[in-house]
């Protein structure tokens, strides 16, 4: 699995490279209520703590569906990530522990405590909630998520870029170059696409019409029910004739400003990520992929989209689904 996030305090790629006994991840939960930014805090009787909902990764899953998975068992909220905060390690018993987070927007959901791992919640201020936080690490992705708010980069929606999993070898296919399908490697990569992509939720799915790409977002659009639009110039071929129709599908992904995830071929991709990287500042730019392959079979890239007119990126990640 591989991360890249725009981190200022710590990048969490560098600090999996280190020895870790204990990976875990979890969200901030936030609001804004009458103008006032709030954070929701969480109880935990086994400990008596104030922390931010959290929990360690389960064998076969990635990061961000730890997140998703922990929040929803802890307090009961089903919400699609945010941007990605700073990740913080400390030391337990059994050694170096790394937290990944997430800013997480409530919108109306009703939270509901465990019960047993988390016994009270409580939503404050993020400078009441620096001065309850029993863990002082945890005030780093707080400062984080503070600071995003007050530049407008906290409100966001995803946009993500997949390459289609792995497909049969070109070189044992005899039929057109666009009804060529998955190998058995890519229709298991295609199921792990689907679990990893419920970490945002993306209700639109634009595609190439190709077999590979259709059958790589398949799983994911049948689960939650998504709309599914397939566009001719995402394949190889009308990219190769005309990379400008190909950049204007990734211009137009822009408009609606609601979630989606684009699935294209690996000869694409550089004209895909060009045209994302006209929307972010040069600090961000070094974050997307730059050289062949530009990204793995089943492979993303999570750009989140501050709201607002000026379409403009405020983080990138990249993540592989995971790989049995």
């Amino acid at each position: 699995m591989h991360l890249v996030s725009d981190n200022p305090i710590a990048d969490p790629a560098v600090l999996l490279d280190d020895p870790v006994a204990v990976v875990a991840a979890g969200a901030i939960p936030w609001r804004v209520v009458k103008d006032r930014l709030e954070v929701l805090l969480i109880h935990r009787p086994r400990y008596d703590d104030w922390s931010w909902p959290k929990g360690k990764l389960d064998p076969g899953e990635t990061i961000p569906e730890c997140a998703v998975r922990e929040i929803e068992e802890e307090i009961g909220l089903r919400a699609p990530l945010g941007i990605p905060l700073p990740a913080i390690r400390y030391r337990v018993a059994s050694g170096p522990k790394i937290v990944h987070y997430w800013a997480v927007k409530v919108e109306g959901a009703l939270i509901r405590p465990d019960g047993k791992e988390v016994d009270a919640v409580k939503w404050c201020s993020a400078e009441t909630a620096a001065t309850l936080l029993s863990n002082p690490s945890d005030v780093e992705p707080l400062q984080h998520l503070t600071a995003a708010h007050e530049r407008g980069d906290l409100a966001t929606w995803p946009l993500i870029i997949l390459r289609h999993a792995k497909a049969k070898p070109r070189s044992s296919w005899t039929k057109a170059e666009g009804e060529r399908p998955l190998a058995a490697t890519g229709i298991r990569q295609a199921q792990a696409v689907k679990r990893l992509l419920q970490a945002w939720r993306p209700m639109r799915v634009v595609t190439s019409p190709w077999v590979r790409c259709i059958a790589t977002v398949a799983p994911y659009a049948k689960a939650v029910d998504a709309k599914v639009k397939q566009v001719e110039a995402l394949t190889e071929h009308r990219h190769a004739r005309s990379p400008r129709k190909t950049a204007a599908v990734v211009e137009a992904l822009f408009d609606k400003q609601r979630p989606v995830v684009l699935c294209t071929h690996r000869p694409a991709l550089p004209t895909v990520l060009k045209q994302l990287s006209g929307h972010m500042p040069p600090r961000l730019r070094p974050l997307l992929p730059d050289s062949d392959p530009y990204l793995a079979p089943g492979e993303m890239v999570i750009c989140h989209v501050a709201m607002g007119k000026k379409p403009r990126i405020v983080s990138v990640e990249q993540f592989k689904p995971f790989d049995d």
